[in-house]
């Protein structure tokens, strides 16, 4: 065993040498570099957070709640360094993207899957997007068996009928590959919640951690909305979407709607 720990270098435990000679510019623009390393470490952080959300899912289906409010703590706390590096990103002026933009052809975080994935984890399902990944049969067929399975908040509403509240058996029935739509048994079960959170202490400390989620998901939206009007102005994104007004559409879309309708009603 010791001999093995000291084997074991910082640098080869962490693969620096891999990391580290993944950025390879395709210009001599200055900051290529920092679009590389933005985008690198962003699907890092989107890596965690997929593994964390698949954990919450597992845990709450275990109705297992204590570890999972702590995962849905962290994924919120990767949220926030995701919304961080926007602001390193915005450094970047129109000008300086230019150098290098058209060298990027048809590439775009539109075709991030590990982005796709967090959107179906948390209930934003279109298969439609699937198909972007069509020359990727891995990717594709992973990404279908995340879209097929039941999300955090399917999870969460199955949870509120075995915690004894009246959620009807159409949802609970549902098909869990498209997204949730509002339900007026699911908006009673929650208000029963908001109204009575000393009884349902560990259902009401789940809606504020999915509340939670929620709101630094919008924030990391409207961040990448702001920073690529900044950037690129109202130009077509190059992987072909309508770029900003694509990306301010998705502003619009509610994971978790009861949860912040309930609001409206206590």
């Amino acid at each position: 065993m010791m001999s093995q720990r000291r084997e074991i270098s910082y640098s080869g435990y962490l693969q620096l040498d891999c990391i580290l000679q993944a950025q390879q510019p395709l210009s001599a623009a200055h900051d290529e570099m920092l679009f590389i390393i933005q985008h690198q470490t962003s699907e890092l952080w989107m890596k965690l957070a997929i593994h964390e959300l698949s954990a919450t899912c597992r845990l709450i289906a275990a109705d297992d709640l204590q570890p999972a409010f702590k995962t849905l703590s962290r994924v919120s706390r990767i949220l926030e360094q995701l919304n961080s590096a926007w602001d390193v990103l915005r450094t970047m002026t129109p000008s300086e993207y230019t150098e290098f933009r058209s060298l990027l052809g048809q590439s775009s975080g539109f075709q991030s899957w590990q982005y796709r994935a967090i959107e179906f984890l948390v209930g934003n399902k279109n298969a439609a997007m699937i198909d972007i990944h069509a020359e990727n049969q891995a990717v594709a067929d992973w990404l279908e068996a995340v879209r097929v399975a039941p999300g955090i908040y399917d999870l969460t509403i199955q949870l509120l009928h075995r915690r004894g509240l009246d959620i009807d058996r159409v949802v609970l029935k549902r098909d869990v590959s498209v997204p949730h739509s509002v339900s007026d048994s699911v908006m009673n079960a929650w208000l029963s919640v908001y109204r009575e959170p000393t009884r349902f202490w560990e259902l009401y400390e789940l809606a504020e951690k999915l509340v939670d989620f929620e709101d630094y998901f919008r924030r990391w939206r409207f961040n990448h909305v702001t920073t690529v009007e900044r950037i690129i102005g109202f130009k077509r994104g190059t992987g072909g979407t309508s770029g900003v007004s694509y990306l301010r559409k998705m502003l619009d879309v509610v994971l978790f709607p009861e949860l912040w309708q309930v609001r409206t009603q206590l």
